[in-house]
Parts: structure tokens; sequence; C-alpha cells
């Protein structure tokens, strides 16, 4: 899950690329590590699975080999299984400075949250039910809180300029994965990573990071996907977000009703779409101010069609909407947003003439019925026994002080880890990619990423091992439950391949 950002910040932190780490923590002792055994048994698809649950610490070591931070995972494990024949998968969320909770407590895990479909979640109690469309039947389970959230913290000497950081980052979770493969005997079994938006970003890096290490990966899921921030900033010179953007604000409009003409089947609109977007409208906006009054009214005109802004507004930006206003203008005159996340769900404003929505409805509506879930759940069944605070998101500490350079390879551009991946799967000419999508996803547009993993400059026989799935929901599939069946289904056919 990722906080709103104000586009000009996101701008200059991204393609600047010049804040300053964290100040160096004072020292803090160092816990042991700890680790908790819980068994279980679930049934998915009629077959019941024993699995063992696992909530620990792995602590992560400087150069001199002193501690310097304790990274907290829960891994469910399937009982009796042979290690070289059961894959292992990594999972984590993104912000970044967010935990794993999410994917965790709502995707593919053995319990999952319940929560109403594009409404706000009441308050406690919360529903907690075992999850049918877990991949336990795939796969074992592996939940990381990358450290400073979660219950990730920085020990002895650590410091957030070690580990908050594009690269930093990166080889934290490499060591973790590295250490954790090797106390539990996984070096020979089928490897995947499995991230959720910057996570992706994570993925990317990280499986080019571990497998120059020597470590090979069968396959990379990415859910809702960046590598490239270019796709993503709105900013004066830079017309491609306005592309990517666009098939998901067509999206939103024909779930909230705003066309005037609205088709009947939403995936072959947004192809018809996709293709304005990549075509008519992409080469209008290349001309810049030397469109002519024809083109520019023609391009209107089908940005009226498919958005349902008035021709008017259209015209006055320019033929540019950035996401943050059309969240806010689609439903101008009811007082109601659409979110961020997941354009399915509507908030109310207090300041009704602004151009940006105050908050993202789709983030707060389910917050509090995942962290209370999840603090009930670690504790009561999990028997992970612990009085700190669990921090679902840590945005003010770990993103503020987020590291966007790349040592030598860093250029005063937006951050972009699309060579990782390219060079991953260059080397590795068996690696596989699924890249999950939602329609109603402001915060990753489906477009933008089928942009970034079209341009590997991959041969066929390479590219071919790239898929993808599209689910009407948003950055969160997970939150709609056809959606997270059809994710399942998706994803069982993608580990069948991807292992041996």
């Amino acid at each position: 899950m990722k906080r709103r950002h104000n586009h000009a910040t996101l701008a200059a932190l991204v393609l600047l690329s010049c804040l300053a780490a964290a100040p160096r923590s004072a020292s803090m002792p160092a816990p042991p590590e700890r680790s908790v055994h819980t068994h279980h048994a679930i049934a998915i698809n009629g077959q019941t699975i024993p699995y063992t649950a696992t909530a620990g610490t792995i602590l992560l070591r400087g150069e001199r080999h002193e501690p310097t931070a304790s990274v907290f995972y829960v891994a469910y494990t399937k009982e009796g299984a042979a290690a070289e024949r059961r894959p292992v998968t990594f999972c984590y969320n993104g912000g970044p400075g967010s935990s794993t909770i999410w994917l965790h407590m709502g995707s593919i895990g053995p319990k999952r949250v319940i929560t109403p479909d594009a409404q706000a979640a009441p308050a406690a109690p919360f529903g907690l039910r075992d999850n049918p469309y877990s991949l336990l039947d795939k796969t074992d389970l592996v939940f990381v809180d990358a450290v400073g959230t979660g219950f990730s913290r920085l020990v002895g000497k650590g410091s957030g300029k070690a580990f908050w950081g594009v690269d930093e980052d990166v080889e934290a979770f490499g060591q973790f994965i590295e250490r954790y493969v090797t106390r539990n005997s996984r070096w020979n079994s089928p490897k995947f990573l499995f991230g959720e938006s910057y996570g992706t970003t994570r993925s990317a890096n990280l499986v080019n990071y571990l497998q120059n290490r020597g470590m090979a990966f069968n396959g990379v899921v990415l859910v809702s996907t960046v590598l490239n921030f270019a796709t993503l900033i709105s900013q004066s010179g830079n017309d491609l977000p306005y592309i990517a953007f666009l098939p998901t604000q067509a999206a939103a409009a024909w779930y909230h009703n705003r066309l005037a003409q609205r088709p009947s089947d939403l995936a072959s609109f947004v192809a018809e779409v996709r293709r304005f977007a990549g075509g008519d409208y992409a080469d209008a906006l290349i001309k810049g101010d030397s469109v002519s009054p024809s083109q520019q009214n023609a391009i209107v005109a089908s940005l009226h069609r498919y958005t349902g802004l008035s021709e008017s507004y259209i015209r006055e930006s320019k033929l540019r909407i950035p996401p943050d206003r059309f969240e806010k203008e689609l439903l101008r005159g009811s007082e109601q947003t659409v979110g961020r996340l997941d354009a399915r769900f509507l908030g109310y404003d207090l300041d009704v003439m602004g151009d940006s929505p105050d908050y993202d409805p789709s983030d707060v509506a389910v917050s509090a019925a995942f962290v209370g879930a999840f603090n009930d759940y670690i504790r009561n069944a999990l028997h992970y026994r612990s009085d700190e605070h669990y921090y679902p998101t840590h945005y003010d500490v770990v993103n503020r002080g987020w590291n966007w350079n790349r040592g030598e390879r860093s250029r005063p551009t937006a951050t972009n880890v699309a060579d990782d991946l390219q060079e991953a799967m260059t080397k590795n000419p068996h690696l596989r990619v699924f890249s999950a999508n939602g329609y109603y996803d402001f915060a990753t547009p489906f477009y933008g990423t089928e942009y970034t993993l079209s341009h590997l400059s991959l041969p066929p026989a390479l590219q071919s091992h790239i898929t993808y799935g599209y689910y009407e929901s948003g950055h969160m599939i997970y939150l709609h439950t056809p959606s997270l069946a059809k994710l399942k289904s998706d994803l069982s056919r993608f580990y069948d391949l991807a292992s041996p």
C-alpha cells in the first residue's frame, strides 16, 4: 500500500534524487533472534494442507559482522514436503515504508481479513477467515517486513542510511533471503519473489542482485508494478504519464457511469482506449504547442468520450489531466472523489472547490481492519508476544529519508530498475515474470506497466516469459474477492509453468 504524494514533491524526490538519508541512529542493543512455531491446517481446492507457521526475526549484520537490524518475518511451510520439490516465495509490500501486512493478511496467506467491497470497513470486531485463495497449495510463503516497518527494527549501530535507499534496501533483503535459505536448507528449492507496488521495484533489482551472487530464481510476481518512475511523474516536458494514466481514467469513468455511451464490456473498451492513447493522443502530446486546432479539437472530443470530463475542462488542461485532478474532477458536483489506490472507492472532501482530493478513501477504508486483525492474529493465533508497536506503514521516517541514488549508475532522471530485470532475464533465460494489474489503480497504471515491460529489448523467446493478468479491482487487487479468485487461478498456472 502506498500513501498519496503531492506530485511535485514526488518529482523532486525521484528526479533530483538528492535527499539526505536519515541521521545515524544512536547505538541500540541487539536483541537475540527469536522464532515461535505453531501448527495448523487449511483446505484449498479440496486438499487439506498441514502447515507450520513461524513468526520470528533474523539479524542482519554489517561489514564487521556487527548486528545492524532485526528483520521480522512470518513463514508458512507445508509439513512433510521435500524441500527440493517445494517452492518457496518471499513476499513484501512497498512504499517505500510499508510493512507486508497487506499482502500477508489480504491476498495469498492462509488467513484473510474480510472487508466489504469498495466500502469503508466497520470498526472491530474484524473478520478473519481461512483463505481459500492462498498460494500455500503451490508454495511455501515467507512474508518479510522491511527495516523500519512492522516489527523490523534498527539495532546496534545500524542506521537508516544503511537501509533506506533503492540499492541499500535490496542489499538488506538479499542478506535476509540468503540467511533464511541457508538456515532452513532451501538452497535447492524453486524460488520466487512476490512484490506489490514499490515491492515490484525491489523485486526487479533484487532478483538481479541475488542472481549475480549465485542464487537463481524461477519466477517473479509483480503486483501493481512500477519499475520506471517516469511513467508516474506528471511534470512539464514529460508526457508519458498522461498517456499511461488515460486507460485507467477511462476505466474509472466506465465504472462510475460517467460515459455518454458506455460500452458493455470493460476489457474491450480499455483496449480501444489503449490504441488511442498510444496513437492519436500520443501524437498530439508530442507535438506540444504546435498541434493544429483541428487535431486538438478531435483529441478533446475523444478524451471527453473516454473520460466523461467536460470538453472545456480538457481544453483548459491542455489535453493533460494528472491523476489526482482526475480523481477530483470525475464526480465534480457530487462532493465525492474517487480513490487513488482503487477508483471504485468514494470519498467526501471538505474543500469541494479544490483541484485534488483531500485524502485517499481507498487507503483509509481498510487500514484499521488489517491492522486490528493482524495484531490479534499474530499474538493470539501465532503466539508471537511483543509489546512493541507494529508499524503497518512508517512513511514519515523511512520514505522521507529514502535515497533514490544508485551509486555509479546515478543520473538526474527518474528511478528506473527495468534494466535490472532485463539483465536478470537475459542471464537466466528460464526466469519467468507475471504482472498482475488492476484496471482501477491510479497508483501504478497498467498501461505504464505494459510500456515498461515491452521496452526491455528482450529477444522474442524471453519476452514470451512475461505474462499479464488484468482484474476489475485497484492497486490492492485482492480487496475484490472475484479478482482475488481470478488472481489465484492465474498464479497457479504461472507457478506450474515456472516450477520444475
